[in-house]
């Protein structure tokens, strides 16, 4: 029997097969751009390996994508056909089973699926890295804490993966609030493991929840190589430092960072997406021009109003489509996603919440019909979680419910709603915060639409 590097049992025979699984693994914890050619590797070499088509079915499932299902099916089959022809350790059977459950719609079952392989195995950091990968999918920040925090007394020094557990720990301690000791943990993260992008990122959501910008971009400048080698995840980092200019009011870097990091290569990934989206949403709040930056992305996005996946690549969808007025691609994903509402499976229910009046809201506000825009998305606000991602990757909803409520004169629900934001944000005043606060005081003085930044 063999044993990969974090001292797991692997039905693989030979040598440069187990050599390359670690490089998957350690590849996938580093977000590393060539992770799928190391599994590549692995299957070429050793075809009937069921849990390396499991974490391929897996590594597909996480792209977030209906057209990539069926590849993720296929990898399925294949994992079961090699469970039968050449069979797998119990471990890896679980690894296989916890496939069927997302390829079913019941992550949560996946999820539970790789606990039980952590309970028995917690040094097993790629089981680790899935669950914390599934559950920010799902939004369940508490989970992930508590997850990481059952398993980190296994990580000794010595182990090839603790800087990266403490990576994902100081992300999870972020999103739980806990601001002072995720910056420590992130801090620690790298230094063992300085192409922990993900440790890096999570030190800059820190200082985006604390309203600390300049600290932010202090923190990132002079650190690249530490995402340079990343996947499309680069991306992301260039978003955090394009929000810190943001803060600032540094719009030039913002636009510059847009075009020449965060779209350059202008991919369809919904991460990708995403970021610009976002980007472009608060850009386009604070009265800036983004020009025809808004075109290349509805034209990805009007391709993709049956995808479903996901609630949030959904909404990130739509904010590109009302962002550059296509009215028929709007009507279409609308449609689509209150249809996905009626599902009784997993993901469908977060498409009815917050996802059906998230996606009204979102629409509305498009359409300057700023009171409908802001019931509606009130009423998503308290599930917008569900959705999944950061809080600062969702904070672009919060800001949007924010400016409808100013722009439709309900300045004290506005204010409370501000208020609330930045209870959450170690009770400090960002930029968005202050400028806000400025708008509510002059309405108070005699409201006017036109001192407002323009839609």
């Amino acid at each position: 029997m063999n044993f990969d590097i974090f001292d797991q049992p692997v039905s693989l025979t030979r040598k440069d097969s187990v050599e390359f699984w670690n490089d998957t693994m350690m590849g996938f914890l580093a977000h590393a751009a060539v992770t799928p050619e190391h599994l590549g590797n692995v299957l070429k070499l050793e075809p009937d390996f069921a849990m390396g088509h499991a974490i391929k079915g897996m590594f597909y499932f996480l792209l977030g994508r209906r057209e990539l299902m069926q590849t993720a099916q296929e990898a399925y089959a294949a994992a079961r056909t090699s469970l039968a022809t050449a069979g797998a350790t119990a471990r890896e059977c679980k690894y296989v089973d916890a496939l069927e459950a997302l390829l079913d719609g019941r992550p949560s079952h996946s999820i539970a699926l790789l606990e039980e392989i952590l309970h028995t195995n917690p040094q097993d950091a790629l089981a680790m890295k899935l669950s914390h990968a599934l559950r920010f999918v799902l939004g369940d920040a508490g989970g992930m804490r508590a997850s990481i925090e059952r398993v980190l007394p296994a990580y000794g020094h010595d182990h090839a993966a603790r800087g990266y557990v403490l990576g994902c720990h100081a992300f999870a301690l972020e999103e739980t609030g806990d601001f002072e000791k995720a910056e420590i943990a992130g801090r620690q993260a790298l230094w063992l493991a300085p192409d922990d992008a993900w440790g890096l990122h999570a030190v800059a959501h820190v200082h985006d929840m604390t309203a600390n910008a300049a600290k932010g971009l202090d923190w990132l400048t002079g650190r690249e190589a530490a995402w340079a080698h990343c996947n499309n995840f680069r991306y992301h980092v260039w978003w955090h430092k394009a929000l810190m200019h943001l803060d600032l009011g540094q719009v030039d870097a913002v636009l510059t960072l847009y075009d020449t990091q965060i779209r350059s290569d202008q991919t369809d990934d919904y991460r990708d997406i995403s970021n610009a989206t976002s980007l472009l949403m608060r850009l386009e709040l604070e009265g800036v021009n983004v020009g025809n930056r808004w075109e290349e992305l509805s034209e990805i996005c009007a391709n993709r109003t049956e995808d479903g996946c996901l609630i949030f690549a959904d909404l990130h969808y739509l904010m590109a489509l009302t962002g550059d007025k296509k009215p028929d691609a709007t009507s279409r994903i609308l449609r689509r996603i209150a249809q996905d509402a009626k599902s009784n499976c997993e993901m469908g229910s977060r498409m009815s919440d917050p996802g059906v009046a998230a996606a009204q809201g979102l629409e509305a506000f498009g359409e300057a019909r700023y009171d409908t825009a802001f019931a509606n998305l009130t009423q998503a606000r308290a599930g917008m979680q569900r959705a999944g991602g950061s809080h600062a990757q969702r904070d672009v909803f919060e800001r949007i419910t924010i400016d409808a409520g100013i722009r439709a004169g309900y300045l004290d629900q506005a204010e409370a709603i501000l208020d609330d934001r930045q209870s959450k944000r170690a009770g400090r005043e960002d930029g968005y915060t202050a400028a806000r606060r400025a708008l509510i005081a002059s309405g108070r003085g005699g409201y006017d639409a036109t001192s407002l930044p323009a839609e």
